[in-house]
């Protein structure tokens, strides 16, 4: 059972949400909140797999609220998923940086909404072709140069080759066949890299990727 946190200040959109995720089978609604404070609050309460977190809340904004959760050692297993009204929301970056696993616009059509909240209970990060070009457009506006690389040196030369590969947007199959290697063996290296780094997931990893120059703005084309 995947059980998901809701906070929005908009009791609307809470509803709908809830109404559609508590019809799954696999899928409970755990907690509700109206504002960042009670997110942080009904996190620790009810240790969610997934929380659905609008970036724009009264009291404790949705970013601050992610920095909260994300920086606990004893939530570490708790996923969140950002809501915003567009894609290229101007947080798009700082969300990630505060530990964000990816994004959903509001609008979501509710089989996209249904796969993104399993997706990411398994592991993996919402990382559009969209939002991975902000993240590489805001890299390329706001990085110095990359700090020295040191902490690669954990990883194999495939692994490295696996990470930069993700840092350009490539999914899991995408890399298998440009490394002519099974989608198994492509998800293996990935998750290999984020235990021996520490990322949390692959969004963490893209974000990783540019910090340590290992891929630099501009690659993606």
């Amino acid at each position: 059972m995947i059980r998901v946190l809701l906070a929005d200040d908009q009791l609307l959109v809470r509803a709908g949400f809830k109404a559609l995720l508590d019809a799954q089978a696999d899928i409970e609604v755990v907690g509700e909140a109206a504002d960042g404070q009670q997110a942080l609050t009904g996190v620790r309460a009810h240790r969610p797999d997934v929380v659905l977190m609008d970036i724009r809340m009264p009291v404790v904004d949705g970013l601050a609220a992610t920095r909260g959760i994300t920086g606990d050692p004893a939530l570490r297993d708790v996923r969140v998923v950002m809501l915003t009204t567009f894609e290229l929301d101007e947080y798009v970056f700082e969300a990630i940086r505060s530990g964000a696993s990816g994004f959903l616009v509001k609008d979501t059509e509710p089989d996209e909404l249904l796969r993104a909240v399993r997706a990411v209970a398994a592991g993996d990060a919402l990382l559009s072709p969209g939002v991975t070009r902000r993240l590489i457009a805001e890299f390329a506006a706001r990085s110095k140069e990359p700090a020295p690389a040191a902490a690669l040196g954990v990883l194999t030369e495939r692994e490295r080759e696996v990470m930069a590969l993700v840092g350009i947007g490539l999914s899991n199959e995408e890399i298998a066949r440009r490394l002519v290697v099974s989608p198994l063996t492509a998800k293996t290296h990935v998750s290999r890299t984020m235990v021996k780094l520490g990322a949390r997931d692959r969004a963490q990893l893209v974000v990783l990727a540019y910090e340590s120059g290992l891929v630099r703005p501009g690659w993606l084309g």
